[in-house]
């Protein structure tokens, strides 16, 4: 827990230190990534470090994490980090490389502030990384153990039984242990991290959903081909899924892992999606199907347009199979080839949602942003809100709120 000395000089200078954090975060990647390059080779997204996006992701982590810190000394505000302990568990971060990111991160705090480090301040912030690294190791400890994963070997490979072509951009592998052993355990809403060789002899890993039911003999995960948009380059992983991955081969994943998972409560749900956000959502709906689940439920679903939309079959049979449930879809493009759908982007006026439903929301940041506010003025509590992303979490400081 925060000491009072640690907690009174980290009030007095976090301040300074957020200020300076995007310049600190780019040091501490840029050197550490040159004396240890091999860090790059599967731990680290390279697409995220050249947009700057894990820059910003690390350093509004430690700022939250401080604040929370300060807003009540005297416990640890776990449930902040447990999005991010999911995550590094998903790639196989280890305890021994928490003393790796302090010996660079603190070698760039003392470049960026200079004199302003002093013996006391290094020691009030190094008190707040070993809180925030020790409740990191200590959850991701718990959750290689339910998932009986050892940390050090954390990737299996699977067999690809069959390829489908879901839309011109999403393709679903179907998947088994090529081991032929039993299937990890797995809830609906998690997904598992693929371990890619890239061209130049370079791993890289992406997070994807399950898009099936986690009891299903075959495990789907279903991938959208990120396309290169003005400066952005194109996703270099989902791109070389699409160009290699075929029936007869091999993905290298990890255990099922992620805390956006579906309970199992009887009160009503309400899933909301935007494009290649429907995979967990279509998961869910297999589970409540092949669980005889009777809760009601609400499907929203906005895309560019019907041929976009990936899993709409899928989602049109589960929703069919459950006896209340109902799905409103949205597109801005051709609006009127599918029956019922609403054109324009996702509207939640008019919608009766019961105030005592559990919401999750997948899609893109400003998305989620946007109907979170709808969802709050239409009377749904915050608590009852619960959202998943890929890539770094620029929503962390704000989730709570």
């Amino acid at each position: 827990m925060l000491s009072r000395e640690s907690a009174a000089v980290i009030r007095a200078t976090l301040p300074a230190v957020e200020g300076e954090l995007d310049e600190i975060t780019a040091r501490f990647y840029g050197t550490m990534f040159a004396e240890r390059p091999e860090l790059l080779d599967g731990l680290f997204n390279r697409g995220n470090q050249a947009s700057g996006e894990q820059r910003k992701a690390l350093a509004g982590s430690i700022a939250a994490f401080a604040q929370a810190l300060l807003a009540d000394p005297g416990t640890r505000p776990d449930a902040l980090l447990s999005r991010i302990a999911h995550k590094h568990a998903a790639l196989g971060v280890t305890e021994d490389q928490y003393p790796i990111v302090h010996t660079y991160l603190f070698r760039a705090i003392g470049e960026v502030l200079g004199e302003a480090v002093t013996a006391e301040v290094a020691s009030a912030w190094d008190e707040v990384y070993w809180l925030m690294a020790g409740a990191l190791i200590a959850q991701e400890a718990r959750l290689y153990q339910e998932a009986r994963v050892d940390p050090r070997h954390p990737w299996r490979q699977w067999a690809v039984v069959e390829r489908r072509e879901e839309t011109p951009d999403v393709a679903s592998f179907l998947l088994r242990p090529a081991d032929d052993g039993p299937l990890p355990p797995a809830r609906a809403g998690q997904y598992v991290s693929a371990r890619v060789l890239m061209p130049d002899g370079i791993h890289q890993t992406r997070q994807y959903s399950l898009s099936n039911a986690p009891g299903d003999r075959l495990r789907r995960i279903t991938v959208k081909r990120v396309a290169s948009v003005a400066e952005a380059p194109e996703g270099e992983v989902s791109n070389q899924l699409h160009r290699t991955v075929r029936p007869g081969g091999e993905l290298t994943l990890s255990a099922p892992f992620g805390n956006v998972v579906l309970d199992d409560a009887g009160t009503p749900l309400v899933l909301v999606s935007a494009g290649i956000g429907c995979t967990p959502m279509v998961g869910m709906l297999e589970h409540l199907a092949a669980t005889g689940s009777a809760r009601p439920v609400r499907v929203l679903h906005a895309d560019r347009a019907p041929a976009d939309h990936a899993l709409r079959d899928d989602t049109r049979r589960l929703v069919a199979r459950l006896p209340d449930a109902r799905a409103e879809f949205w597109y801005e493009q051709d609006a009127a080839e599918e029956p019922g759908a609403r054109t324009g982007l996702m509207d939640l006026d008019g919608l009766d949602l019961p105030a005592d439903a559990d919401v999750y929301l997948c899609g893109s940041l400003p998305f989620m942003r946007a109907v979170r506010a709808q969802l709050l003025r239409a009377g749904i509590p915050a608590r009852r809100i619960r959202y998943e992303v890929f890539g770094p979490d620029l929503w962390l400081a704000h989730a709570e709120e």
